[in-house]
């Protein structure tokens, strides 16, 4: 069967993926399974979700849902049809002035919590994964974290839940009417449904067994405490698809009862002697009325004593120490002070190694929490390459946590597992345990089946605990499930599945397996890759700061596609060739290079690297020599471009404004390496910005660096002056004496040759802007300030491409960005005369990569009553000239932002690098310009 051209009857072709790129890095997601789909769909409509079903009944195919795929358990791969919903599915409404909100499951909570903010309100799960995971994996797992607990997760704040059956039949809880149509569409169903509650209502073994199991965190198996939750039948059963995992069905839309988002905080590192003593802490500090309580044992604490900054008294613990991370948090000063009040009260009942102190800074507290969150990738980031990071939970009795925790350290011991760590959310008795394993050999297979049995004995067996307390079940607890339940529950949850989902097509060997040896089939293998990504656990944190993540590929899909490249090439397969053609362009040539996939990496992978030595290494001797010569003639370069916007301006009024545009679009039909033409050009040159800078005086000197970009089309479509002109006017305003040097035509920063990958050209241009630095600053004399923030980032990040003269140089310069130069040299001792109403930013790149955002933002403020930064705010794709030559990708990476802008109306639009204002302009049809212009205006 051909089921591309099958699905062709339900979906238009462009949202039917079956090239062997996109099946190979669909086939793994965040956990350690491996699983090649037949084809990947993007539905975006409730009817073709319908059809996709009932195609999977009639060809008798295996149908898995995928949000995010950050699920740690094998939940969301298949060898069937795998249905992505990451691209189209992130409709949001928030209601009732922020105590409920409305979401498909498309949308990820980090993006959820960021529009409940300015409510003072968040969602109830807090998975440490909640910028990337989506409500639709959130809700199908029943995700909790941290701060959740029990009472918080999606199980007891969905309001109301819109699913549609595996048989097509669609329900809502919040329609009224639905309740009777469930009864009437699906009597046998809804009958069988009210059977199993009075079974487990008149068996006090099973209701005692599910009240006491739920009143800690549980997601292993079906969520069957519904069956005493509930009465009704459309209610047990839309409660059944919360931790479902995507086996029941799908859930097309929920409304999520919110929790409150509290404002302040005291937070505390609580330092213990032996792990025992700090579990035994934790009653008195819940009773104290600490929010969050996080455990370390001492191998988690050994594994973060690198960074910086990380509190000496650490190390200074014995072998057995460990620590808690207390948080007290409230509404108002008075409300934590009370707690923190209560804390000191019962500290005697506490046996702590150093008194406790606490901190209410920001910045402190983040520090705390980076050390917490920095335990999983710790482990990751040195393990043994071709190994992959596991991270399972379990969840038992608090007051047996620290047995429970000793017991499992010599099951490490027993096993192997030297590097093994134990962190977790004390609070609810739920720990994470995270080892290392390959899976190339029999023999490690094997450790790692008795050792999973070992741990389901102790924790069962031993505790009476859940085997998993948030990460769902999966595939690798999915043998299990009857181990923990007993016969009698299983054999409903057994049921309902069979009853739901009687072809049993929808997420097969998830949650119910016969095959007792589930938890190891279809290991995934992690063959050794390139250095710059070879630690990557495909954990997908990655995803969702990429700008071509909705166009072709993220950074982990790129390096899932690098691995079976490798695993090809080993094998002699004639796919290699197939692969490695496909990878051109989805994966090299789309990609952005801007390195924020290192920002929300937890073992810090810049992809970017990858690509811009796989650029490299595609490049033949002439293009490398050809590159070499543009840089070392970069004057004559920069004239010819000059005459060459000149010239097209020149067709443009002539001919009409888009007159380029068509041209230019219309040849890189025959010609893809031609770059399009932007209206958002305008031609400028520095003849009356270097007469204006004549006449800058001050005491203090400042030399400008006005960048090639800004040298060439540095002009503004709305102000009479250029940038460098509106830098100049700044200076003369503000009584600076500005230097514009008299040799600056030629010199650039390299970029554009560092991100198409011409190394050699990239470190002659930096070697030589980097002595003509020298020279103009006198010898660092003078600070030097750069009007494109990405050009000062690749300028102060080029020393290992000098020479060792030039390091030298480089070392004893002070390199400003316009960001730097208006906070330092502008703003302070400034009279604002002409504040802006509202304004909107675009914080480019490097400034998240700096951490320089607040910044930007804070000068904002300062010019503008209010000011906006768009949750989607993200990197453009511009990479340059990357939006030139693929112009299909900025138009991907702004679409979320500028639909945001859209919809509002603002008196300014604002950023601080002229290619990304270009895009954005282009993207929203508003006037994106550097903040330099705001400043000009309102001083």
């Amino acid at each position: 069967m051909n089921i591309e051209e099958k699905l062709q009857s339900i979906l238009p072709p462009e949202r039917i993926l079956t090239k062997l790129i996109d099946l190979v890095t669909y086939a793994s997601d965040a956990g350690f399974y491996h699983l090649k789909p037949k084809a990947v769909v993007n539905p975006v409509s409730e009817e073709e979700i319908r059809n996709l079903l009932k195609f999977s009944h009639d060809h008798n195919i295996p149908l898995t849902f995928r949000a995010a795929g950050t699920s740690l358990s094998g939940q969301s791969i298949t060898d069937g049809l795998l249905v992505d919903l990451s691209k189209n599915w992130n409709a949001i409404k928030i209601e009732d002035g922020g105590n409920t909100v409305r979401m498909q499951p498309g949308i990820t909570g980090g993006i959820v919590n960021a529009l409940l903010k300015k409510y003072g309100r968040k969602i109830g799960p807090d998975p440490a994964s909640i910028n990337s995971a989506m409500i639709g994996g959130i809700i199908s797992n029943n995700a909790s974290g941290m701060c959740c607990g029990v009472a918080r997760n999606s199980y007891h704040t969905v309001k109301y839940l819109r699913f549609i059956l595996p048989s097509g039949a669609t329900f809502s809880t919040e329609n009224p009417e639905d309740y009777n149509r469930f009864e009437q569409e699906c009597p046998e169903l809804a009958a069988q449904l009210s059977s199993w509650r009075n079974e487990i209502l008149n068996d006090p073994a099973m209701f005692e067994l599910i009240r006491h199991k739920y009143k800690t965190k549980n997601t292993v198996g079906y969520a069957v405490n519904a069956f005493i939750d509930y009465e009704k039948p459309l209610d047990i059963m839309a409660r059944l698809m919360i931790g479902a995992e995507g086996t029941l069905g799908f859930i097309s839309e929920a409304v999520f009862e919110t929790v409150p988002d509290y404002p302040v905080k005291e937070t505390s590192l609580m330092c213990f002697n032996d792990i025992q003593k700090a579990c035994s802490a934790i009653e008195a500090l819940t009773n104290s009325g600490a929010e969050t309580i996080e455990l370390m044992d001492n191998a988690s604490l050994r594994s973060v004593e690198h960074l910086k900054g990380i509190p000496e008294l650490l190390a200074q613990l014995p072998a057995t120490g460990a620590a808690l991370l207390v948080e007290y948090q409230g509404y108002t000063k008075e409300e934590v002070a009370a707690k923190t009040a209560r804390f000191y009260e019962l500290q005697a009942q506490i046996p702590l190694a150093i008194p406790a102190a606490f901190t209410n800074d920001p910045k402190e507290q983040a520090f705390l929490w980076k050390i917490r969150k920095g335990m999983f990738p710790s482990v990751g980031a040195v393990r043994k390459s071709g190994t992959t990071v596991i991270l399972e939970d379990i969840a038992v009795p608090v007051l047996q946590l620290g047995d429970a925790i000793v017991d499992l350290q010599q099951l490490f011991r027993k096993y192997g597992y030297e590097n093994a760590i134990i962190f977790g959310h004390a609070k609810d008795g739920n720990i994470h345990f995270v080892v290392t394993q390959s899976f190339d050999l029999a023999s490690e297979v094997e450790r790692y089946d008795n050792f999973i049995r070992e741990v389901v004995t102790l924790v069962v067996g031993k505790y009476k605990g859940a085997l998993k307390a948030e990460h769902g079940t999966g595939r690798n607890m999915a043998p299990f499930v009857e181990t923990e339940w007993g016969a009698d529950i299983y054999r409903i949850m057994k049921s309902v599945k069979d009853k739901v989902d009687p072809l049993g097509v929808v997420n097969p060997g998830v949650i119910i397996n016969a095959d007792k040896e589930a938890h190891i089939r279809n290991l995934k293998d992690l063959p050794g890759v390139e250095e710059e990504v070879d630690k990557c656990m495909e954990c997908g944190f990655c995803e969702y700061k990429c700008p071509s993540r909705n166009l072709t590929m993220t950074p982990r899909r790129r390096i899932v596609a690098r691995r079976e490249l490798s695993r090809l090439k080993a094998a002699g397969d004639k796919a290699y060739n197939e692969l490695l053609e496909q990878y051109q362009y989805e994966g090299l040539s789309t990609c952005a290079v801007d390195g924020l996939c290192a920002e929300a990496c937890p073992v810090d992978i810049n992809t970017g690297s990858l690509v811009k030595r796989l650029r490299n290494e595609n490049h033949n001797g002439f293009a490398n020599s050809l590159a070499l010569t543009v840089a070392r003639n970069f004057p004559a370069t920069e004239g010819l471009v000059k005459i060459a916007l000149g010239t097209a301006t020149g067709i443009n009024k002539v001919f009409g404004k888009n007159t380029l545009v068509k041209l230019t679009g219309s040849l890189k039909k025959v010609a893809p390496a031609i770059p399009l033409w932007s209206n958002q050009i305008v031609p400028s040159s520095l003849q009356q910005a270097r007469k204006d800078a004549a006449r800058t005086q001050g005491a203090q000197t400042v030399i400008y660096f006005p960048t090639c970009i800004n040298r060439t089309m540095g002009g503004s479509k709305e102000h009479k002056k250029s940038l460098p002109e509106t830098m100049v006017s700044l200076a003369l305003k503000r009584d600076i004496r500005l230097i514009i040097p008299p040799d600056i035509n030629g010199a650039c920063c390299g970029q554009i040759f560092s991100s198409k990958g011409f190394p050699k050209a990239f470190e002659h241009t930096a070697d030589q802007t980097i002595h003509k630095l020298w020279e103009w600053t006198q010898e660092g004399k003078y600070p030097v300030v750069i009007d494109i923030s990405s050009c000062t980032y690749t300028l102060k990040h080029a020393r290992a491409q000098l020479s060792a003269g030039n390091r030298a140089k480089f070392d004893k310069l002070t390199i400003l960005d316009s960001i730097d130069f208006i906070s330092d040299y502008i703003l302070p001792g400034a009279t604002i005369k002409n504040r802006k109403q509202h304004v909107v930013l675009h914080p480019v790149c490097t400034l998240q990569k700096t951490g320089q955002e607040d910044q930007f933002l804070k000068i904002a403020r300062q010019l503008s009553e209010e000011v906006t930064v768009p949750v989607h705010a993200g990197c453009c794709g511009m990479a340059g000239d990357r939006g030139f030559l693929f112009p299909e990708l900025t138009h991907s990476a702004t679409l979320p932002e500028a639909t945001e802008v859209k919809s509002c109306s603002y008196d300014g639009y604002y950023s601080s690098s002229k290619t990304c204002e270009m895009a954005l302009s282009e993207a929203t049809g508003r006037n994106y310009e550097s903040i330099v212009y705001l400043l000009e205006e309102c001083l």
